[in-house]
């Protein structure tokens, strides 16, 4: 899908010039076991001329459970002519590198991976270029790391309080394998203001290295959970009426949908 970009209406000075954006899509392997439709999914972004498909190697149904199927992103890649990303474990540049092995995908995505580990890209850079090296981050690092998070983050919604709740998630997995102790960690959820999170970390040992136990999954997991549709939506693949009126009231419900914050 090509959007295009007008950069001047018709009789101003500067003439108009087009602007091809890739658009890239990305889908699951569809429902559950029994209705799977990432291929045909796959099929339709290529012929609207998407510029990629990443597939997550789950089912709706499954949310984050179990493991993500990568013999599905294998087959998608043999569907398609335009490229195929993966999606689903890949928690550290090993992962990575077993995927595009096992799949032979021209990319992967990274999701819960990063999650209060923003230097794992550090490691899919570090991999893909033949290096060894792996960013291992002390207490102290982690730290410098979590704050400029926290900064940034008030920065961009403009309301501290709002920043440091909606960072009480990301700092429980940057401090994930570390032994700061459960005082630290109940306080860390009750930290109204920058100056708060500061004395906290100051009270922790910097150099205290990085530990084994802060590697592995990380975020969401949960059990399998049922997709809601609206009723009778899996008896047919046909679109009538009906349907046609859901899904432009889908559609018209995203086009609304401010997102984020």
């Amino acid at each position: 899908v090509a959007a295009v970009v007008a950069g001047a209406r018709d009789g101003e000075k500067d003439s108009p010039r087009d602007k091809s954006v890739p658009v890239t899509a990305k889908i699951r392997i569809g429902i559950d076991a029994d209705h799977e439709t990432y291929r045909d999914a796959g099929k339709l972004a290529q012929k609207v001329e998407a510029s990629a498909v990443v597939l997550h190697g789950r089912s709706a149904n499954q949310y984050y459970s179990g493991s993500a199927n990568w013999e599905a992103i294998s087959q998608l890649r043999q569907d398609l002519e335009i490229p195929v990303w993966g999606n689903g474990d890949i928690f550290s540049a090993e992962d990575a590198l077993a995927m595009f092995e096992q799949t032979g995908c021209a990319g992967v995505e990274i999701g819960r991976g990063c999650q209060g580990r923003p230097w794992l890209f550090y490691d899919l850079a570090s991999a893909l270029n033949g290096s060894a090296n792996r960013a291992r981050p002390n207490l102290g690092q982690v730290c410098e790391l979590a704050l400029r998070h926290t900064q940034m983050l008030s920065s961009w919604m403009g309301n501290q309080e709002r920043a440091l709740r909606d960072m009480r998630k990301h700092l429980g997995w940057y401090f994930r394998g570390f032994a700061v102790g459960g005082d630290f960690r109940r306080a860390l959820t009750s930290a109204n203001s920058m100056q708060e999170l500061e004395q906290l970390f100051s009270t922790l040992d910097p150099d205290l290295p990085f530990p084994p136990a802060a590697e592995g999954k990380r975020g969401r997991r949960g059990n399998p959970r049922k997709t809601h549709l609206p009723e009778g939506w899996l008896a047919t693949r046909e679109i009538d009426a009906a349907a046609a009126r859901i899904l432009e009231a889908a559609k018209l419900d995203t086009s609304l949908d401010q997102g984020g914050y």
